[in-house]
């Protein structure tokens, strides 16, 4: 590595040496050698470690395909299969009951059920659009999606459409009729909504088109006004909260019988700022960048200038949002969506910097000890602008087992000790993505028992680690099959039930995973229900818009008391979770070419944006040419199924190459409009088009399935390629 700064047993990329020196570093407290020296003795402590849990990983793997191998018979003997992965050590014994003792969280993490976005932190722009969507336009949401039909005259074309703006109201007024109540009569018929004096208290008083005057079936959930004259009615329902803004003379006002020009709504309580599968980060330049972003975040000063429409805006964070409440005393509400960070896992190592013998450190280590100081200028602000119980909220991805989230504590009790943070400062989010953390789910909990603050479901990784970790036993069922398989529904219901025994509910978030259709509204506004009827306290959307629309369901459906509910069956059954997703039945000729078709689109079209232009996560044409959100999970899945496929002679290496190509040429034609877009056909000689065929020729030999060593070597190529031009 060149250009670096050495300083103890580290050298240091120049840039992110400069960065964490003289702009991060500054302000905390903490002086800079005594930084760079504790943070040289962490990775002398812990990238040995971290190197032993993966070679620990392919022991297990390799243990397993020869078990597979073994065993061609179908359907193998379930109990002696559970016994070698007691044996192995793959599924752990699992330890008498607990509960977590997490303190110190926020109430958007231990208390208020509500969505969840997810945003490469690596763009300035999507990074701030997230952390202002705590609060929406209902009225913009829905009309501006198919979340309205078009039909009957309500068409989105041209610059307005009173018949649909009619339609958006009658639409809002019926949730409201559902979650704020009036005594009498529905908000549909209010002609005022004003705010009156009633045995000394102040409530909400409805006057009715028929004259008659009602209030609010429950009166206390009026939480007060807002705005210069009180045109910003606050009303409180599952504890999310609701403005009704008036203004009769406005053009949508104008539209409402009561003159509510629009409806906002408390929309993405959190939000995860990904240095991970959203993001393409390969080098210290790319990871200063992320850093740096993040850092913004946390000082309050993140600003991101860009032209829209031909008018230059700036975007920066949005401030607080003040009410009276029913007494007329002032308060306030967050103006911003509580932040996490999501590190990265445990594989990848990073050349940003290298320890005292020249390797590169475990970039999970990094992210932990810079994104944590980071952190510190909101800690030590005295006016924190995100975590107002002074904790830090990072996620932590691909762990595989107890023993990996326990080296995850570890990590953090040595970051925790070079900043100077009282232990467990350092909060955690356990992503159950891989198979042998949900098998084990109970004891990963208890591994990081004291600050914990999350785990959820992510059926897209946990889908390709399932493939992968029966690579050997046989050809594995076209993606879509998953969906209503055994497994992944008692993985799904076992989360669930893991979380609400070891005492998650009030102390932490029991998640469900990304709706990936960013332009059909419509269908999640049908669909995505299910999760907070899966007593799930957060759901991952991919777009403010679609934060907004899901916020609805919170107020359908009650977290709590369902959780309450739920908490009544019994657990999942393990047996379920470890019956892999094995073809059973022969398919046709058309039905393999379909689903080769299907994987290898999707794949180059993803690739070829992340390695030629760093993009790492983007809405990209599926096959029919339907927008889909797609990260490397997506990416993990297709790749391992056509490695399977090629294993086990579903397909020929011969077709699987033709099938690459033409589908490159169909990749090619979608983003034709792109000006920055660099073609893979004719000559499939390109970088993207190489990491393609890397990652399926050479996919059963990636470790657990992961796309990061091929996509950064890849991506790092392209750098270099550009570089000389």
């Amino acid at each position: 590595m060149s250009n670096t700064v050495h300083k103890g047993d580290l050298q240091i990329a120049a840039n992110l040496y400069h960065l964490v020196q003289d702009e991060i570093l500054p302000g905390t407290g903490i002086e800079a050698e005594a930084f760079w020296a504790g943070f040289g003795h962490l990775v002398h402590e812990l990238a040995p470690l971290n190197r032993a849990l993966l070679q620990r990983r392919d022991q297990l793997q390799a243990e397993l395909d020869e078990w597979y191998q073994s065993h061609p018979e179908r359907p193998w003997p379930q109990a002696e299969y559970q016994t070698l992965l007691e044996r192995t050590g793959y599924l752990v014994p699992e330890g008498d009951d607990f509960t977590i003792g997490t303190s110190n969280v926020d109430d958007e993490i231990a208390r208020v059920a509500g969505p969840q976005l997810v945003v490469p932190v690596s763009n300035a722009r999507f990074a701030l659009n997230a952390a202002n969507a705590r609060w929406g336009s209902l009225y913009d949401a829905l009309y501006g999606t198919d979340a309205i039909d078009e039909q009957h005259g309500c068409e989105r074309s041209g610059d307005f459409n009173p018949l649909r703006a009619g339609r958006v109201i009658e639409w809002t007024q019926s949730l409201l009729d559902q979650s704020v109540p009036l005594a009498a009569g529905s908000h549909a018929s209010v002609s005022a909504y004003r705010v009156v004096e009633s045995n000394g208290q102040r409530r909400l008083e409805a006057l009715l088109s028929n004259g008659d005057r009602t209030g609010l079936q429950q009166p206390e959930q009026f939480a007060g006004v807002g705005g210069e004259q009180d045109d910003i009615i606050l009303l409180s329902h599952h504890d999310l909260h609701i403005e009704l803004h008036i203004d009769r003379e406005h053009t949508i006002g104008q539209l409402s019988l009561a003159g509510v020009k629009d409806v906002v709504l408390e929309s993405a309580l959190s939000t995860i700022q990904d240095c991970e599968d959203s993001v393409a980060a390969v080098d210290a330049d790319d990871k200063v960048g992320v850093y740096r972003n993040w850092l913004g975040l946390m000082k309050g000063d993140l600003s991101e200038t860009f032209t829209k429409n031909g008018r230059q805006h700036t975007r920066t964070l949005a401030p607080d949002r003040s009410y009276r409440d029913p007494d007329g005393n002032p308060f306030t509400l967050p103006g911003r969506s509580l932040l996490l960070v999501r590190n990265v896992g445990h594989l990848m190592t990073t050349d940003a910097i290298l320890d005292n013998q020249g390797n590169e450190i475990p970039e999970g280590i990094m992210d932990g000890v810079i994104t944590s100081l980071c952190a510190l200028h909101d800690l030590q602000s005295g006016q924190p602008r995100n975590s107002r119980c002074g904790s830090v909220y990072i996620v932590k991805p691909k762990m595989h087992g107890p023993e990996e989230v326990a080296f995850t504590n570890r990590l953090f009790d040595r970051v925790e000790d070079l900043l100077g943070l009282a232990r467990h400062t350092l909060k955690v989010g356990v992503m159950d993505e891989e198979r042998r953390t949900t098998v084990n789910l109970k004891e990963c909990i208890r591994a990081v028992k004291d600050r914990l603050v999350f785990i959820n479901t992510g059926f897209l990784d946990r889908t390709g680690d399932e493939i992968h970790t029966s690579m050997a036993a046989g050809p594995v069922m076209p993606k879509e099959w998953n969906k209503d398989q055994p497994w992944l529904n008692a993985y799904e219901d076992g989360n669930l039930d893991i979380g609400l025994a070891c005492g998650l509910q009030g102390k932490a978030q029991i998640g469900k995973g990304m709706w990936a259709k960013p332009d059909e509204m419509a269908q999640m506004l049908a669909t995505k229900q299910v999760h907070p009827l899966a007593g799930a306290s957060c759901a991952w959307v991919p777009s403010p818009t679609a934060a907004t629309l899901h916020a609805t369901h919170y107020h359908q459906v009650s977290v709590p008391e369902r959780q309450q509910q739920l908490r009544q069956r019994e657990r999942a059954r393990l047996e379920e979770v470890l019956t892999p997703p094995l073809l059973a039945t022969s398919l046709s000729a058309e039905q393999v070419q379909a689903e080769l078709d299907n994987n290898a689109q999707g794949l180059l079209g993803y690739v070829v944006r992340w390695v030629d232009q760093g993009v790492g996560c983007s809405k990209v044409p599926d096959i029919n040419g339907t927008g889909l959100m797609e990260d490397r999970a997506t990416l993990r899945i297709s790749s391992q199924l056509l490695a399977n496929w090629l294993q086990h002679g579903v397909c020929t290496q011969e077709q699987l190459m033709e099938t690459l190509q033409r589908m490159a040429a169909v990749v090619d034609v979608q983003n034709a409009a792109d000006p920055a877009y660099r073609p893979m056909a004719p000559g499939f000689d390109g970088p993207a088009f190489q990491a393609a065929c890397d990652l399926v020729f050479r996919g059963a030999e990636q470790p657990n399935g992961y796309t990061e060593p091929v996509l950064h070597a890849r991506r790092r190529q392209r750098k270099a390629m550009d570089a000389v031009r």
